[in-house]
């Protein structure tokens, strides 16, 4: 039997590895990762980790048509397994 937390995570997953993000279009795009965390009774921590040239590029990313193409579907059909929207957290390198 599959557990609603794990059908979850199942989904998310799927709908990770086959949405079109559109970064290899954007400029001063590096890498991304999503990142799978820690399971508990009721969800699964996930967390998506761009890297990117420099922050100013991040921010040019958001105003983008890849962007919006890219979270055309965020409020469709699977947002159920969501507990909620993204929170962001923004990091820079340091060393």
């Amino acid at each position: 039997m599959t557990t609603p937390c794990l059908h979850r995570i199942r989904c998310g997953n799927q709908i990770w590895k086959n949405r079109d993000t559109f970064l290899d279009t954007v400029p001063g795009f590096k890498t991304f990762n999503l990142l799978y965390g820690p399971q508990h009774d009721d969800y699964t921590l996930f967390a998506s980790h761009s890297v990117w040239e420099s922050k100013n590029d991040f921010e040019n990313w958001t105003k983008s048509e890849a962007f919006r193409k890219a979270h055309a579907n965020a409020g469709g059909p699977k947002k159920d397994i969501y507990l909620g929207p993204p929170q962001f957290e923004g990091f820079e390198s340091v060393v």
